[in-house]
């Protein structure tokens, strides 16, 4: 269909979320730069990030830089409107959010490009038949999505089978140990399809890190020091025992590698199946140097299922937990084990 772009080799992506909001240009460059230096191919961004902002400074970027663009996986997101784009996933949204992408990161095309998020609104028909013309217009290399159900991923990449569509290769999802979710519904989808996945928030909004406390509600410049009420890391959400045992054991881990806990937190996600990419997603360069060093950390069949039993999120009680019960089903289960991975 068109030229398949380079794969990442690197499994620790650079997300550019905080740059132009939490990050200044300056800042973005250094992470950039040091990205490609320790050998890292993969820049995850989206239109809606600093209202484009983000994409100006990775077009700019790469116009001074001028890295070598076959060793580069350079991927954007459209389907939340932009300050001046339109707002959705149908055809004439997506071309026009592509469009806007490429001329703000100064590209004829980008090699990966995700749907941010299901849209009620548009026939999941159109927006594939929309992606698979600006695959074929060589706008884009290879189709992704984010933020779904597992009803919503199956009902894409069923249609996108029976019309002979341009389906998601890759599905990008908050995965980490406070929050596994998706090993309900989606990881399982993966491993059937063989569609990777990609991990974002790693470190659960810094939780992960151990930078926050269980009696004392964050402070100063951390994310929820100034907004202890943000989104799905929120504190009075996440400040329970469940998290406090998981950072516990994370911690420990860390202390018997020598390592931070942010790194261990990372370190297991990229043992988990199905997962290609772990996004890291830094303000500083020193977050992000941190963040860097989990490569480096193998953790033991014994750390890796310790911290799988000890972040074990537990069933619903229907379906899935009578399922397991009177059918022996195996997929929540072998999830679970290092043995399967």
């Amino acid at each position: 269909m068109t030229n398949q772009p380079s794969q990442p080799t690197n499994p620790l992506a650079l997300g550019t979320m905080t740059f132009g909001v939490e990050t200044d240009e300056a800042g973005a460059f250094a992470q950039l730069d040091r990205f490609l230096e320790v050998g890292g191919t993969h820049i995850d961004t989206a239109d809606v990030y600093g209202g484009g902002e983000s994409e100006r400074i990775i077009g700019r970027w790469l116009a001074e830089r001028r890295p070598d663009r076959g060793e580069l996986l350079i991927a954007t997101k459209g389907r939340f409107a932009p300050p001046d784009g339109l707002a959705g996933a149908s055809g004439p949204a997506l071309q026009a959010a592509i469009d806007a992408s490429l001329e703000r990161l100064g590209l004829d095309q980008v090699d990966l490009y995700l749907v941010h998020g299901w849209d009620q609104e548009t026939p999941v028909t159109e927006t594939l038949e929309t992606l698979t013309a600006l695959v074929e217009a060589g706008k884009i290399g290879r189709v992704g999505w984010s933020n779904l159900t597992g009803y919503q991923f199956g009902t894409i990449v069923a249609t996108a089978h029976l019309r002979e569509l341009a389906g998601p290769e890759v599905i990008q999802l908050q995965y980490n140990l406070l929050d596994r979710t998706i090993e309900h519904e989606l990881l399982p989808c993966c491993l059937d399809t063989g569609i990777t996945s990609q991990a974002w928030s790693p470190l659960g909004g810094g939780w992960l890190t151990g930078k926050y406390r269980r009696d004392h509600r964050p402070e100063g410049s951390t994310r929820l020091g100034e907004d202890p009420n943000r989104g799905v890391e929120a504190y009075d959400k996440r400040n329970t025992d469940r998290t406090w045992a998981i950072i516990d054991a994370v911690t420990a881990i860390s202390d018997e590698h020598g390592c931070t806990p942010g790194q261990v937190a990372i370190a297991w996600l990229l043992t988990r199946p199905t997962v290609g990419s772990v996004l890291l997603g830094a303000r500083t360069l020193e977050q992000l140097d941190d963040n860097l060093g989990a490569a480096d950390i193998e953790l033991t069949d014994e750390e890796i299922n310790r911290l799988t039993a000890i972040s074990a999120p537990g069933l619903p009680d229907y379906p899935y937990a009578m399922l397991e019960e009177f059918s022996g089903m195996e997929h929540w289960r072998t999830l679970g084990t290092a043995a399967t991975l």
